[in-house]
């Protein structure tokens, strides 16, 4: 951990199964499950349903073995901020040790398996992901500086990589495409919440850039993050794993996400705090479905192109 003199809180209660499975971080690891199954279905060719659900389920094994790592290094600045003093560590149900065991314990055997059930360039690269968000992220970028999730984002962005290295052995531009929406989605998504949680990372000295620029130029910065996104996502209804009804949902979805985007931008400093924080955390729902929605089609575009209705 940054602070290496940190403990948690004498036990108040067992740890109960639930604690660890609350390591791993289950929300992310139902987005990166997702996303690594669109890339993989995505991608041309078949795969064994018994070696794709395998490895899919090593992927989410990774992603649980970052989430514990994150949890272990994190646990001094989880303690401070409302928003996470409740997880296992900082509340005194799981010791830092044990998080950290389980963290490298999960990382070796995630790898370890997918290497064994898919290939070995899929398995490295979920190594490198797993060191990615565990290292390069949490114990680097999220404290030194405001570009943490700009840079960091890369680590939620690697599954749909990993899926189509899974069913295909190589990279492609396709690959690279999904990885994209979801590098360019992260920032948006992540100032939104920061927005209204500004407070948090104020106390836990997390140069977030709320804290390190402002409100108004954190604004400014989701606007255009989020214009850029929109032509990739539009863009992207053009390319192989696009389609009619990828680009009708894109064009949809990022109408909405602008017409967010430019709410949260016009947001009154002087108005209620209440009053703003219903915009901002307006726009951090819609990012949520706004991901899952554009994965969604590109799966759905996937599953109609061997009857000859998905694509161009």
């Amino acid at each position: 951990m940054a602070d290496v003199g940190y403990t948690s809180q004498v036990h108040e209660e067992e740890a109960q199964l639930g604690d660890y499975f609350a390591l791993l971080k289950p929300r992310v690891m139902s987005l990166v499950v997702f996303t690594a199954l669109v890339g993989l279905l995505a991608a041309p060719g078949s795969v064994h349903p018994v070696i794709a659900f395998a490895s899919i389920l090593f992927v989410a094994i990774g992603a649980g073995a970052s989430g514990a790592l994150n949890m272990w290094w994190d646990a001094d600045i989880d303690a401070i901020m409302r928003r996470t003093a409740k997880r296992p560590i900082p509340a005194g149900r799981v010791q830092p040790g044990e998080a950290l065991h389980l963290g490298v314990a999960l990382a070796g055997l995630s790898v370890m398996m997918l290497a064994l059930s898919a290939n070995l360039m899929a398995a490295a690269l979920l190594a490198f992901t797993i060191f990615f968000y565990a290292v390069v992220y949490s114990m680097w970028l999220k404290r030194s500086t405001p570009q943490n999730i700009v840079i960091g984002g890369a680590a939620g962005a690697f599954p749909p990589v990993i899926g189509w290295v899974i069913a295909t052995g190589s990279f492609s531009v396709e690959a690279w495409l999904m990885f994209a929406l979801i590098f360019m989605w992260t920032p948006p998504h992540f100032w939104a919440l920061a927005l209204f949680m500004k407070a948090d990372y104020d106390d836990a000295g997390v140069p977030m850039l709320t804290v390190t620029h402002g409100r108004k130029s954190t604004r400014t910065h989701i606007i255009v993050y989020t214009v850029l996104l929109a032509a990739l996502a539009v863009g992207t209804g053009f390319t192989a794993i696009g389609g009619p009804v990828y680009l009708g949902t894109a064009l949809v979805l990022n109408a909405l996400f602008l017409k967010g985007a430019v709410q949260v931008w016009q947001r009154d400093e002087t108005a209620a705090d209440a009053d703003g924080y219903r915009v901002e955390k307006r726009f951090f729902r819609l990012s949520l479905w706004y991901l899952f929605a554009h994965f969604g089609v590109i799966l759905l575009e996937a599953a109609l192109r061997p009857f000859g209705l998905g694509g161009w």
